[in-house]
């Protein structure tokens, strides 16, 4: 049965869409078989996953509303995982689901036919905490939060816990966090420092001992519809994200050996 992770953060800019593409490729490099869901009106998984988001149909919008299963949808992406696309349509299903029967647990009731077809499902969640994302949460069994090390993103942090905390109390009882991980990270500010030592008080073995560095090959790999391993494999940006597969790997491995 796949692990099925929601990659999520209300705040924008914070590398949700730059950790799912690469944690993917990542996973799929070390010979995982992976899925990543788009679930973001602006599409820049899909852009980043190497498929043309302008003619990506049908796509995730289908699937939610029940006009396309999602073995219709999904397809290949260039870092060696499949992928279920989004584009600007997508925006319409924030209106298209209250009108729908089980809102909330569409994502999940298109997910379970196809479950046992992969190790790992990613979904890279929109920056609001709005029907698309807790139709992720409720079909997710964890939440891979990644923030910056800045005031803002920790005043934010706390709203996603409680609405995580909701999920789990009233829809989804396995709902978890999977870790919270330093994304964009510049050691050379204070400020991050001092935040990152916040995070790793509250949340223990929970922080990801890998941090994504700010790194220019990592911004720039997207526009050429690649993983950065694809892009630049000797980057810095590549190195973390390798680690950041292989953490999350042992520390699954430990789990399911305890």
């Amino acid at each position: 049965m796949s692990r099925i992770i929601a990659i999520a953060n209300q705040k924008g800019g914070v590398g949700k869409t730059t950790t799912t593409v690469n944690l993917a490729a990542g996973l799929a490099r070390a010979g995982r078989r992976v899925l990543l869901i788009d679930l973001d009106p602006q599409g820049n998984a899909t852009t980043g996953s190497g498929i043309d988001k302008r003619s990506a149909t049908p796509g995730v919008l289908e699937v939610l509303t029940g006009e396309a299963r999602l073995t219709q949808a999904r397809r290949a992406a260039s870092g060696g995982y499949d992928a279920v696309p989004a584009n600007a349509d997508l925006t319409a299903a924030k209106v298209i689901l209250f009108q729908l029967d089980r809102r909330e647990y569409r994502l999940r009731d298109a997910l379970a036919p196809v479950a046992g077809d992969y190790d790992y499902i990613l979904i890279d969640c929109p920056p609001a905490l709005d029907m698309l994302t807790v139709n992720a949460l409720i079909a997710a069994g964890s939440v891979l939060i990644p923030m910056q090390c800045e005031y803002y993103a920790l005043e934010g942090l706390s709203d996603l816990l409680d609405t995580i905390a909701d999920i789990a109390t009233r829809a989804n009882p396995a709902l978890h966090v999977e870790g919270v991980l330093r994304s964009m990270f510049d050691p050379r500010s204070r400020l991050a420092r001092d935040v990152s030592e916040q995070l790793q008080s509250h949340f223990g073995e929970r922080l990801y001992r890998t941090v994504i560095p700010r790194n220019v090959r990592l911004a720039e790999a997207p526009s050429h519809g690649l993983p950065v391993f694809d892009y630049d494999r000797n980057c810095v940006g590549s190195t973390a994200f390798l680690t950041l597969a292989g953490e999350m790997l042992r520390r699954h491995t430990s789990t399911a050996a305890a």
